[in-house]
């Protein structure tokens, strides 16, 4: 969802370089990026202050002598490294404590409704009293083609075989995760419609036991790579997929970011807030009355904003996506 802000950064400084830092979990992705020059991995973890090794990171940026640094999360500890570090313009929004960290301050919008992440992101690349933007272009990611013919062979997926790509995790919590037995109903759809299809679990360790209760309770050939994959390597099997489906989830971007045929569930978050910005997406949302709640549980113990979407409501919606069909922007 930055990639849009790189690009208006790039479009107005076209002789500037931009080098993103980044936590380990999600570098390869900016590494994906056109715009970005270097990566630096971030070694903090996160929610730690870990003060001695910010000031070393501090002090190696120091040496690069930026000009501009412009800070995503709204975190006071994420706006710490720039200012050790004597970046000239510090930019961001207002965030948790951040009136000294920050000398160009944007400040987040007042209203009810959260306002889609792309753009909320890309408004950094503007005036503070600028409004956010109305209409920025989609996110992209660049693909790289020999290096998904070789991913494809070392898990023993043929090129010109169609691949079929569920990701059942969402790492935030249960309230964003679709039911195991929906993914499982899902896959055996899919096989009964395309049985020469590839089916291919796909997210961290963490997703293993779903995604192996998915297996078993679907009685299908899914290829079960939760945990077996660099996330480089899961970047290049989503970008060879004909289809995915996901939950609200860092797959459910890059899927839409490499512009693959896709279907996003959405339990307690909000499509309007971050939905897959792609043509080539479909989303299943039932706006129940308790929807959006941003929980990771759900505070009603029912999760029905997730239980009552049915697997064929899915199916019907991947079928069509894998059509080109979209459903419109989410009201």
């Amino acid at each position: 969802m930055a990639q849009p802000l790189l690009a208006r950064i790039q479009q107005r400084d076209p002789q500037g370089a931009i080098d993103v830092m980044a936590p380990p979990h999600i570098a390869p992705v900016f590494s994906a990026m056109t715009e970005v020059c270097q990566v630096i991995t971030a070694p903090n973890v996160h929610g730690k202050l870990e003060l001695g090794r910010r000031w070393k990171l501090a002090r190696e940026l120091r040496r690069e002598r930026y000009d501009r640094c412009y800070v995503l999360p709204n975190s006071m500890k994420s706006a710490l490294v720039p200012w050790l570090a004597g970046i000239g313009q510090r930019i961001g929004y207002r965030g948790e404590g951040r009136r000294i960290l920050l000398n160009r301050m944007h400040d987040e919008s007042g209203g009810a409704e959260r306002p889609p992440m792309v753009e909320f992101y890309a408004k950094l690349a503007l005036d503070p009293s600028d409004p956010i933007p109305a209409s920025v272009p989609d996110p992209v990611l660049m693909r790289h083609r020999t290096h998904e013919t070789v991913t494809l062979a070392r898990f023993g997926l043929g090129v010109d075989e169609p691949l079929i790509v569920l990701c059942p995790g969402a790492e935030y919590g249960p309230a964003k995760r679709w039911p195991t037995r929906h993914f499982a109903s899902l896959a055996a759809m899919i096989n009964a419609d395309w049985p020469e299809a590839n089916i291919v679990l796909l997210g961290s360790s963490k997703e293993r036991q779903l995604a192996t209760e998915i297996a078993a309770l679907s009685g299908q050939p899914i290829k079960n790579l939760c945990g077996e994959t660099t996330l480089d390597e899961a970047l290049n099997l989503i970008a060879q997929a004909s289809g995915v489906v996901s939950n609200d989830s860092g797959m459910m971007h890059v899927a839409a970011a490499y512009g693959r045929p896709q279907v996003a569930v959405f339990g307690s978050s909000d499509p309007r807030h971050t939905p897959p910005r792609s043509p080539h997406a479909r989303v299943e949302w039932l706006h129940l009355e308790c929807s959006p709640c941003f929980q990771r549980d759900c505070p009603l113990k029912h999760t029905n904003c997730l239980n009552g979407i049915a697997p064929s409501a899915v199916f019907e919606s991947l079928r069509k996506a894998m059509r080109f069909e979209t459903s419109g922007p989410p009201r």
